[in-house]
Order: C-alpha cells, then sequence, then structure tokens
C-alpha cells in the first residue's frame, strides 16, 4: 500500500519537478509518465498544458495505462482515434489549482464526504478521503489513489495517480 508524498519540487519517476518549469516541461522528464506524455503528444494537448493555466492534473503513471485491457493504448493512441484519447486525458485536468489538503478539506466539509468538481473534458470527478488518502473518482466509480500529491508547477499542480480515469 502507498502513501501520498507531499515534499516541496518532489522528485516523479526519478526526475525533480521544479515549481518554475510547467506541466509538460517537468513531465517530460519523469520516467513514470512516459505513456501520459506520448498520449498528450499525439491528442495535440502540449500548447494547452504549456499555457498559463493554472490547471490541475491528475496524472497516470506508466503502470496504469498497462492496466488496462491490452492493446487499448496503442489503440488510442492512432490519429483515427484522436477525439476519444483527447476525452480521456482531458478527464484528467480540473481549471485551477486545487492542493490536496484544499481536496481533502472540501471532501471532509461535505455531507456525503465528497468534492465533485468538473474536468475540462465536461465529465464529473469526485475527491474522497479515505484512511487519509486522497481517491478520485471518474464517473463509472473507478477510484485513482493520489500517490504524490501537490507536485507545483508554473501553471498549476500535478497528483500523480495510480490508475487511468476513463469518461463514461
Amino acid at each position: 500500500m502507498t502513501t501520498a508524498v507531499f515534499a516541496a519540487n518532489p522528485e516523479v519517476g526519478g526526475a525533480a519537478m521544479f515549481e518554475t518549469k510547467n506541466i509538460v516541461e517537468n513531465a517530460v522528464n519523469s520516467a513514470d509518465h512516459t505513456t501520459l506524455v506520448a498520449a498528450v503528444k499525439a491528442a495535440g494537448l502540449v500548447d494547452t498544458l504549456q499555457s498559463d493555466g493554472p490547471f490541475t492534473v491528475f496524472a497516470p503513471v506508466n503502470a496504469a495505462f498497462e492496466a488496462l485491457p491490452a492493446g487499448t493504448v496503442d489503440t488510442l493512441l492512432k490519429p483515427e482515434n484522436k477525439a476519444t484519447l483527447t476525452k480521456i486525458l482531458t478527464a484528467h485536468v480540473v481549471s485551477g489549482n486545487w492542493s490536496a489538503a484544499e481536496i481533502m478539506k472540501k471532501a471532509k466539509a461535505s455531507k456525503d464526504g465528497s468534492f465533485n468538481f468538473e474536468a475540462v473534458s465536461g465529465d464529473a470527478l469526485s475527491a474522497k478521503v479515505r484512511g487519509g488518502k486522497v481517491y478520485i473518482f471518474d464517473e463509472s466509480g473507478n477510484a485513482a489513489e493520489i500517490t504524490i500529491a501537490d507536485v507545483n508547477q508554473s501553471n498549476g499542480v500535478i497528483h500523480v495517480i495510480d490508475k487511468v480515469l476513463l469518461p463514461k
């Protein structure tokens, strides 16, 4: 079982992450996010994620993509599936700069123990706190645990997650 890491300029995928760099500039250095970076490039989202934002990105690790059914990633990376890939990737992005502490506070303060927010894709996401850990739920009820929180960027924040969020 993993525990979320909260640190200034944490290492992600063996690379230091710097608050002075944008989301893409940092993500390309993470050995744990090569699939995500390839997908962002294939979807044409590099310029968007390098813009001012701010964005909160729930960034699945390579193992999360590998856990999808065989052939899914290869199929999604094909040019004819760009719209589907874009929809999936933007389901991992929220407008604003949401720290894990803010997400936890909102979830704990709600009547049902969850904090609901809308992804850039238009999909509904919710956050719940279980055993001191933050989980992000997609519209299908699949949960991704934040394993590294608050990786601050010049244009937002990245939270590393262990699953791919899938829109309905």
